[in-house]
C-alpha cells in the first residue's frame, strides 16, 4: 500500500477514463510523484523503532484530523451512513487493518522490492475475481498477466527460499496483504458509490487504528515511538501526500497509465533497499519483477 493503492490505500474508485486537461504535465508529475511517495512507505516502517504494526496503527491515527479536513474541504458528508453500509465500511475497515499488519510485518522480513510488488498484488486478485464473478475464462492479455504473475512469483519466492525461509515467510505475509486489500476494495464497492474516498478514509481510520493497536498489543510490540520522525514521515508521505497526489491525479488517466505508473513503486523500493540496506539484486530477481510488473500492468488496463 497501499493498493493502493495503497497504500499500499483507497483510491481506485476514483479512476475515470476522462481525457487530460490542459495541464497534463502537472497531473503527470502527480501520478508519478504519488507512487514515489507511496513507495517510500517501506523505508519509514523498517526505520520506526515501533513495531511494524504499531507503525500502521500511527499512520493511520495521525492521519484521521487532516482527513477529516480533507473531507470537508472537498464538500464530502461524513454521516448519514445506514447501518447496513456503516457495517460493511467498519468489515472493510477492519479488512485494511489486516492488511497493513501483514504487509507490515512482511516488509521487515524481506526485501523492499518484493515487499512492494507482492502487496500491490491486489489488482492481480481483482483479475482474478472477475473471472469467477462473471464465470469466465480469461482472453488474451488476461492470459498472459496471469502466466507473467505466476512466474514472476514463482522467481522472486524461489529467489528468497535461497536467502532464507524467513524471506521466503516475508514473500507471503506481503502476499496476503495484496489478497486482503482486494477484499476490502471489493467490500467497499458499494459504499463508494455513495461517500467520497476522503470520508471513507476517515471511517476506515476511526475503525482500523484500534485493530491495529490491539495486534500490536497482542504481538507485544512497542507502540509508543522514542523516535517520532520515521512515524510522522510515514503518515505525511504515504498516508496524506502519497494518497492526496493519487486521489488528485488518477481520476485523469486510463487504467493502463496507471498500471504502468505503478512500475516506478517497486523500481524505487529497490533502489533504496539496495542503497540503505545492502539489498542486492540480480539478474534473475529483476526478470522477476519485470514479469509481476506486468501482469500488474495488464491487470490494471483490463479494469
Amino acid at each position: 500500500m497501499e493498493n493502493v493503492a495503497a497504500p499500499e490505500e483507497d483510491v481506485s474508485a476514483d479512476l475515470v477514463t476522462t481525457p487530460l486537461r490542459p495541464a497534463g504535465w502537472l497531473l503527470l508529475a502527480a501520478l508519478l510523484g504519488g507512487n514515489i511517495a507511496l513507495a517510500l512507505g517501506p523505508w519509514f516502517v523498517r526505520e520506526a523503532d515501533t513495531g511494524p504494526v504499531s507503525a500502521g496503527f500511527w499512520r493511520l491515527f495521525l492521519a484521521l484530523p487532516f482527513l477529516v479536513m480533507l473531507a470537508r474541504a472537498n464538500g464530502q458528508r461524513l454521516g448519514g451512513m445506514g447501518a447496513k453500509t456503516l457495517a460493511l465500511v467498519a468489515l472493510g475497515a477492519v479488512t485494511f487493518a489486516l492488511d497493513l499488519a501483514s504487509w507490515h510485518i512482511g516488509i521487515g522480513m524481506t526485501r523492499l522490492g518484493n515487499a512492494t510488488l507482492f502487496g500491490n498484488a491486489g489488482s492481480i486478485v481483482l483479475l482474478f475475481w472477475g473471472f469467477i464473478a462473471a464465470r469466465m475464462l480469461p482472453k488474451g492479455l488476461e492470459w498472459l498477466a496471469i502466466v507473467f504473475a505466476l512466474a514472476g512469483a514463482a522467481i522472486l519466492m524461489g529467489r528468497s527460499l535461497e536467502i532464507s525461509t524467513a524471506t521466503l515467510v516475508g514473500d507471503l505475509f506481503c502476499l496476503a496483504a495484496g489478497l486482503l486489500y482486494a477484499v476490502y476494495l471489493l467490500t467497499l464497492q458499494r459504499a463508494r458509490g455513495v461517500f467520497g474516498s476522503w470520508s471513507l478514509l476517515v471511517w476506515v481510520c476511526i475503525f482500523g487504528s484500534p485493530v491495529l493497536l490491539g495486534i500490536a498489543l497482542l504481538l507485544g510490540e512497542p507502540v509508543w515511538p522514542t523516535d517520532w520522525t520515521p512515524v510522522v514521515g510515514l503518515f505525511i508521505v504515504s498516508q496524506l501526500l502519497g494518497q492526496g497526489l493519487m486521489v488528485y491525479a488518477l481520476r485523469y488517466f486510463p487504467p493502463l497509465v496507471i498500471g504502468l505508473a505503478l512500475l516506478t513503486q517497486p523500481a524505487v523500493a529497490s533502489l533504496y533497499g539496495w542503497l540503505a540496506f545492502g539489498e542486492v539484486l540480480s539478474g534473475l530477481d529483476i526478470a522477476g519483477m519485470l514479469l509481476v510488473g506486468a501482469a500488474l500492468a495488464v491487470s490494471r488496463a483490463r479494469a
